[in-house]
């Protein structure tokens, strides 16, 4: 199936538009009961050009308007070294992290749609989420990842964590 959306790396010139998606993305997760993922201000324009800096922000389009975002980044994530009550699925390989993954209401499709990036770049894909983010939880289940364990952010906050390894 051909996606509807065109997914590029993203440009100091696309943050304002990202981070309407974020405010977006911020709501939808607000309105499904996940009242403390993303606050404070996170994710700020500076994480957004972090990501851009490291070859890793890409922006989902649709008709040239911005409807998502996330973050594809290498192996090794400091955060991902240490895992709790469980083990990943494979510990040797290179793999890549999706991070900061959101989209607008109104494009529907977009969680697929990365994912058949994400994986067209890396076949072993780790992802972390909140564990009020019942939304991303049905779709990593849904689209194959397998659960892992808890990992800690580095200030400390909890994360549930999944990882899918396609052959």
């Amino acid at each position: 199936m051909k996606t509807k959306y065109n997914i590029r790396l993203a440009n100091e010139q696309d943050i304002h538009n990202i981070l309407l998606v974020m405010d977006e993305a911020k709501k939808i997760m607000r309105s499904s009961g996940n009242l403390h993922q993303w606050s404070d201000g996170y994710p700020s324009a500076d994480i957004i050009r972090h990501d851009i800096a490291l070859g890793g922000g890409y922006v989902i389009e649709e008709a040239f308007r911005i409807v998502g975002y996330f973050a594809l980044l290498p192996s090794p994530d400091p955060t991902y070294a240490v895992i709790n009550n469980g083990k990943w699925l494979e510990e040797s390989l290179p793999y890549h992290v999706i991070h900061r993954i959101a989209g607008v209401p109104d494009a529907h499709g977009i969680f697929l749609s990365t994912m058949d990036f994400c994986f067209q770049i890396d076949s072993n894909i780790r992802i972390d989420t909140h564990r009020n983010n019942t939304i991303m939880q049905h779709n990593l289940q849904k689209h194959g990842f397998t659960y892992c364990g808890i990992i800690y952010l580095e200030n400390g906050d909890e994360r549930l964590a999944y990882q899918k390894i396609k052959p």
